[in-house]
């Protein structure tokens, strides 16, 4: 138990600023196993965004509300999700060989696409979440999202192998795929939030997902010959706004 607490913490120490007791690190082994708490880390984010929109919207609009639970998002996470999302956007938007997109993608520079492309994801999830709030379900939607698109990026890490950039200096420490039992633990956490709505069409939105990965995954495949970091945060990025508009048109059909 203690070592799953301890794979737990480095999760949160690696993808958030939330202070950890100090003898937590990520090493290499650890981070590799710590994956399975992805998902688990995105209920916890998403816990942080539901409740500043819920204490908000005592005072503030919908709008407002909103807007201070993104930020509240992204200051616990450092824009770590953000940031890759960016990289991927400028990577393969100016990149025509896989050397030249992962050199890209490791420079620390924000470009064109990385601008249009943030501009455009944190729009479309600003609008979904407006558009959804008419449901009274956001704290839950919030919740839900945060941990279900990680899921979905963890699938990345266990299909497909990271990709070494050429400069060997720059091996990142998750260079391992995910065991099958780790895939399975972030999957249940992925998809606990699930039972928040008390309603099984939410389930729906797995087919839209599932279909984010796979095009998303055979589209990196074919241009670097894997995954990165910045790919699984870039997922990450799109399974959330993926979900959100998979709700609205699901509550709107069916």
């Amino acid at each position: 138990m203690k070592r799953q607490v301890h794979y737990f913490l480095t999760a949160v120490l690696f993808f958030t600023r939330i202070p950890c007791p100090k003898w937590v690190d990520h090493s290499p082994e650890i981070l590799n196993k710590s994956s399975r708490y992805f998902s688990l880390v995105g209920i916890l984010i998403g816990s942080i965004a539901a409740l500043v929109y819920y204490l908000s919207n005592f005072i503030f609009s919908i709008e407002i509300s909103l807007i201070l639970s993104m930020i509240s998002s992204v200051w616990t996470t450092g824009a770590f999700h953000e940031d890759g999302f960016a990289d991927v956007c400028d990577g393969f938007g100016g990149g025509w060989t896989k050397e030249k997109i992962l050199t890209i993608m490791k420079d620390s520079r924000l470009g064109t696409f990385g601008v249009i492309g943030l501009i455009s994801i944190l729009g479309l999830k600003f609008l979904s979440l407006q558009e959804l709030g008419s449901h009274n379900y956001i704290p839950f939607i919030l919740i839900a999202g945060h941990s279900v698109s990680r899921f979905i990026a963890t699938i990345l890490l266990y299909t497909h192998e990271y990709v070494r950039d050429f400069d060997s200096s720059k091996v990142k420490p998750t260079t391992k795929q995910m065991s099958t039992k780790s895939l399975i633990i972030s999957g249940f956490f992925g998809l606990l939030p699930f039972l928040l709505f008390n309603d099984l069409r939410v389930f729906l939105s797995l087919i839209p997902l599932l279909l984010c990965y796979a095009y998303l995954a055979r589209f990196f495949k074919k241009w670097i010959g894997g995954q990165t970091g910045d790919c699984a945060g870039a997922l990450q990025q799109v399974s959330e706004v993926v979900f959100y508009i998979s709700l609205l048109v699901i509550w709107k059909l069916f």
